[in-house]
């Protein structure tokens, strides 16, 4: 389990780089070498079977916490994970590639998906129950559960509601956006949110059907950041709300998250990805922080104040966040085999189905594990050339980072070095003559030689206790006791025979009787 920390805050990675880079078709032809991979050795699978042949598009949790749903290709597909059982219950192959899906029930049974091909797919626990198409490409999906509408939006002005009790399209809700990429339900008091390509937001109440009010976003990212900067006009690419109903986040195709309160136009705050990716994925997390998400991070930043909590940056491309409710779990579909986990045991705790993963964490804290660049050695320009690599530079071979190169330690070590300096393995060998040496020469028998000062307290010391000549007491606070001649006990004095009156009455003994 790999771990990182940045802004001092513990991320354990539990999906391993090194596990998702290996196909299983490769891991039974080559498991005799991954036997001594360090990184295979020690991965953690959370689930099992836990990703896509190519990569995964949208990852979803079901309202009970029991199952997890996940879209990828390829070929497209639809994936169930039972989290009672740590292992995939099922899939399901569709015609198309999906853009979005919804949960109808509180499991898995009823689902509804929004695929690249214009159809909306409705299905059951026994598989695709009715599919119908829209006339436009559609970009986003959700279910309105009071009223049983499914509302879809796509490339056009217009928001196409079909109602899922009656089995049949109603009519639609005309916006002034020209295409609608995205839109939002509050969960408080069912209010719909939608976001337009030209930077615009459009409110509507579900029960008139009637355009409540309108946000400018584009305006107001213009206003903030040096419009400069921005290579094209902000659109709306996600929104999410939060529980309270008060709360919006707004995502925009430029790597801007916009953060209001529903009772002022102005905004809160506004936050910068500074990668100019679009925004993909917004999260309102119950520990007070706010979780957004562009291609390349996933930043976790406090609601109040905008100071980044952590950053979390996947191996491959961001395509959906799904982060676990009261907990800190947080799951990434990624444009790459295995879908990335990442615990963060400061947001939260272990989500009930896996407890174990605040013992292993705790375990690592007490036993640190294997670095992230133990296998590589770090070496600078000037030791590239010298080692006569520098023709590498470019190439997979080297990583750079900060003034100098990553490369792989058994490269370093087997085969650079000894091209470089092919005469250092004997210099090795006569270190390690000399080493022996020495140590014979430590274990002969050495005359036993007291210190200069304090000779009789080290005797007296020596007598009670086995410890070294230089320093009997074996402590080297007290070294200098047996060193300086500041600390030279006077026997004379009068404190010491106070402290030491039997020495002083065998002293008189002894003098008393050479004078007779």
């Amino acid at each position: 389990m790999q771990v990182v920390a940045p802004n001092n805050v513990k991320i354990y990675s539990v999906t391993s780089a090194s596990r998702s880079a290996i196909p299983d078709w490769q891991v039974q032809r080559n498991l005799k070498k991954l036997k001594k991979d360090t990184g295979w050795r020690n991965r953690i699978e959370l689930l099992q079977d836990f990703g896509f042949p190519e990569a995964a598009n949208k990852l979803k949790q079901t309202p009970d916490g029991q199952y997890i749903m996940g879209t990828g290709v390829y070929k497209p597909q639809l994936r169930t994970w039972d989290l009672a059982q740590l292992s995939m219950k099922f899939e399901r192959h569709t015609d198309a590639e999906n853009v979005n899906f919804e949960i109808l029930s509180q499991d898995w049974q009823k689902t509804v998906h929004l695929q690249t091909d214009r159809s909306i797919e409705v299905h059951s626990h026994y598989g695709m129950h009715y599919r119908t198409r829209i006339p436009r490409f559609g970009r986003d999906l959700r279910y309105h559960f009071p009223s049983c509408d499914l509302y879809s939006v796509g490339d056009s002005s217009e928001v196409y509601r079909l109602n899922l009790e009656e089995g049949r399209f109603l009519s639609g809700l005309e916006t002034l956006l020209p295409e609608i990429n995205t839109l939002e339900i509050n969960p408080a008091h069912q209010m719909l949110a939608f976001g337009g390509s030209n930077g615009q937001m459009e409110f509507w109440d579900p029960r008139a059907r009637k355009r409540i009010a309108s946000l400018d976003i584009s305006g107001t990212v213009a206003k903030t950041i040096d419009a400069a900067l921005l290579d094209e006009l902000p659109q709306v690419t996600s929104i999410c709300f939060d529980y309270d109903g008060l709360s919006m986040m707004t995502g925009t195709s430029t790597g801007q998250v916009v953060l209001h309160d529903m009772r002022h136009p102005a905004p809160i705050l506004i936050k910068d990805h500074q990668y100019g990716f679009p925004i993909k994925s917004l999260t309102f997390h119950q520990s007070g922080n706010c979780i957004s998400a562009d291609t390349k991070i996933c930043k976790i930043w406090n609601k109040e104040t905008g100071n980044i909590f952590t950053n979390i940056e996947p191996p491959s491309d961001i395509n959906d966040v799904c982060v676990f409710k009261d907990s800190g779990l947080i799951m990434m579909a990624v444009e790459g085999t295995q879908i990335q986990s990442y615990y963060v045991p400061q947001l939260g705790t272990a989500p009930k189905w896996c407890p174990f993963l605040d013992n292993l964490t705790e375990e690592l804290e007490e036993n640190p594990n294997q670095n992230l660049y133990d296998d590589y050695k770090f070496v600078t320009k000037k030791e590239l050339i010298n080692l006569g690599m520098d023709h590498l530079i470019g190439t997979n071979v080297l990583k750079a980072y900060m003034h100098g190169f990553f490369v792989d330690h058994r490269l370093y070590e087997k085969k650079a070095r000894a091209i470089a300096n092919p005469f250092e393995f004997e210099e090795h060998k006569k270190r390690m003559v000399k080493k022996r040496l020495e140590e014979k020469r430590q274990s002969r028998i050495a005359s036993k030689k007291l210190p200069k000062v304090n000779k009789q307290l080290a005797q007296q010391l020596l007598e009670k206790e086995s410890g070294p000549m230089e320093n009997p007491l074996g402590d080297d606070r007290f070294a200098a006791m047996f060193k300086d001649d500041d600390f030279q006990v006077d026997t004379t004095s009068h404190e010491y025979k106070l402290h030491h009156p039997s020495e002083v009455f065998q002293f008189t003994l002894v003098t008393s009787q050479t004078t007779l």
